[in-house]
């Protein structure tokens, strides 16, 4: 078991006394809820995270990289945000809100050159968007290397959409960034935040949004005000029909034309079905 391995070659020393604590807690937990579904004949994958929101972000980091403070800060997520290692040993979801968007992003465990927990690797496959997340007062030749090595052994680029967040910019070593840049070159786009300071966080749900390839799109009943409050959100190049289908895919066979409010177009210009959508039109669709 991944989190045994995790106790055996933790440092001891007093520092890490909780958290070997919670580990043999965990562990402990984990076996009874195995000895559980074995008898029942079945078993549950702690590492699967159910999509959902508009997106899922899933962070890759070292150790005490400052994953549990991007999510913490970002969402309404109980995160355990401590200073020593493996503060985090499961998934743990957030909720974020960007401009009436919701957004998932998951705290993951970390991984080290020598350690990445079974199962965590399919969080990866499954997610929408990557984000390694890179410690700029440590050592970051060794952090980045290491989580781009990780991508690609297991073959999670190009196929995969990721982007580099630097933390701790704040007390960033002289140089940290301009490293972080060379060594993902243009493989990832990297963003330097801070959570102490705050600089650069509230660029960032603008990029993760960005990245995530998606568009939010209100729509209007005709003759009635657009409901501006929850927008649908679908992929970049949708078209006119993808949100029909989105909104109800059997009526979207009777959608004939539309009419939208945004950039691009003049007001209320009508549309024929192959139109494709920008991000934060109003959409009027019109059925046979």
């Amino acid at each position: 078991m991944a989190l045994e391995e995790m106790l055996a070659v933790m440092p001891k020393h007093k520092g890490t006394d909780h958290l070997k604590a919670d580990l043999r807690h965990k562990i402990s937990v984990l076996k009874e809820g195995e000895e559980k579904r074995h008898k029942a004949g079945g078993a549950a994958d702690i590492f699967h995270v159910p999509r959902m929101g508009a997106g899922q972000v899933a962070l890759l980091g070292l150790p005490n990289s400052g994953k549990s403070a991007i999510v913490e800060m970002l969402t309404n997520a109980k995160v355990h945000v401590a200073e020593y290692p493996f503060a985090t040993s499961t998934p743990v979801p957030g909720m974020m809100n960007y401009e009436g968007v919701h957004i998932q992003i998951v705290d993951m465990p970390p991984i080290t050159k020598e350690i990445v927990m079974p199962g965590q690797v399919g969080t990866y496959r499954n997610c929408d968007l990557i984000a390694v997340v890179v410690d700029l007062s440590a050592d970051v030749e060794e952090q980045t290397s290491v989580c781009l090595e990780f991508l690609d052994v297991r073959n999670l680029l190009p196929g995969k959409r990721a982007i580099c967040i630097a933390t701790k910019l704040d007390i960033a070593q002289e140089g940290a960034i301009e490293k972080v840049k060379a060594l993902c070159g243009n493989r990832l786009e990297v963003i330097a935040v801070s959570v102490e300071s705050g600089e650069g966080m509230g660029e960032l749900p603008k990029l993760l949004f960005k990245e995530l390839k998606i568009i939010r799109v209100y729509a209007k009943p005709p003759g009635k005000k657009p409901d501006m409050g929850e927008p649908f959100t679908i992929p970049a190049g949708s078209t006119v029909h993808d949100l029909a289908v989105t909104i109800h895919r059997e009526l979207a066979e009777k959608l004939k034309t539309a009419r939208i409010w945004g950039d691009g177009v003049y007001e209320g210009q009508h549309v024929q079905r192959n139109h494709v959508l920008q991000d934060k039109d109003i959409v009027e669709l019109h059925f046979t």
